[in-house]
C-alpha cells in the first residue's frame, strides 16, 4: 500500500495500480526501457494490473516475467471495459495511468489519475480527466515510488 496525505486534495490509500499498455507502458508494442524494474518495485507496494486492448499483440510477451496481472480487454467499448475493471477493484484504492481516449473515464474515476503525453501522444479528454500529467511513464511510476512528489504537485 502507498499512503499519503495531500493537503487540499485527498488522503490516499492506494492498493492497486491500473495501467494501460500501448502508448503508456509500451511504444509500438515494446515495453519502455526502465519500466520493468519500476513495475517490480511497485509490485512490492501495490497490486499491479495492466489492462489493454493489446493493439500490437505483444503485451503477453513483453510483460511475461513481471509480477502483475495482465488483462486483454475484449473488443468493443474499451472505455467501458476499463471503467468496469476499475470499479471492480474499488476506485478509492486505485491509481490509474493511461494516455488514450479509452483511458479517460478510468483515470477520472480513480482515486489518483495520471495522464501521459509520450511519443504516441495523448487524448485531450484524458488530459482533462487526469489529476497529474506526466511526459514519460517512468516519471509517472517514479511519482508513486516517491509519494512526496505527489504532495508537491497536488497540494492546494
Amino acid at each position: 500500500m502507498i499512503e499519503v496525505s495531500i493537503p487540499g486534495f485527498a488522503h490516499l490509500r492506494l492498493l492497486h495500480l491500473l495501467i494501460d499498455f500501448n502508448g503508456t507502458l509500451a511504444m509500438k508494442g515494446a515495453l519502455v526501457p526502465g519500466a520493468a524494474w519500476r513495475l517490480r518495485k511497485l509490485a512490492e507496494l501495490l497490486e499491479v494490473h495492466v489492462l489493454t486492448a493489446d493493439t500490437f499483440g505483444k503485451a503477453s510477451q513483453e510483460l511475461k516475467d513481471l509480477p502483475l496481472k495482465l488483462t486483454i480487454a475484449p473488443p468493443g467499448d474499451q472505455a467501458e471495459a476499463k471503467l468496469h475493471y476499475l470499479r471492480k477493484l474499488g476506485e478509492t484504492g486505485v491509481v490509474a495511468i493511461g494516455n488514450g481516449r479509452n483511458d479517460a473515464r478510468m483515470v477520472a474515476e480513480a482515486a489518483l489519475g495520471i495522464g501521459l503525453i509520450q511519443r504516441e501522444g495523448a487524448a485531450g479528454t484524458l488530459l482533462a480527466a487526469a489529476d497529474i500529467v506526466a511526459l514519460d511513464v517512468r516519471d509517472a511510476l517514479d511519482l508513486l515510488l516517491h509519494p512526496m512528489q505527489l504532495v508537491a504537485t497536488l497540494r492546494a
